[in-house]
């Protein structure tokens, strides 16, 4: 799958924006499974949904030239000398 443009990633941002903005359930006082609030079913499934596109954006959108850097670099930039807090 090729990478998205900045434009799609973009749109994709101003979606997830109005999609946060769940003022249609402000006033609906519609249980879900008898207990829980459709406005937090919601919220939970939009978390999962930025979740997901989170996921794919760092998946598909990470720049190949860090991984190719990391591995030039050294395994712990710091020492165990340098990690230890006087006493």
């Amino acid at each position: 799958m090729r990478p998205l443009r900045w434009k799609q990633v973009l749109a994709l941002w101003v979606v997830m924006i109005a999609l946060r903005q769940d003022f249609w359930f402000w006033s609906d006082a519609t249980l879900v499974f008898g207990f829980m609030p459709v406005g937090l079913v919601y919220q939970a499934g939009y978390s999962i949904l930025a979740a997901v596109v989170m996921w794919g954006l760092v998946h598909w959108q990470w720049p190949a030239e860090l991984e190719r850097l990391e591995g030039a670099a050294p395994s712990d930039p710091c020492p165990p000398s340098d990690r230890e807090l006087p006493l």
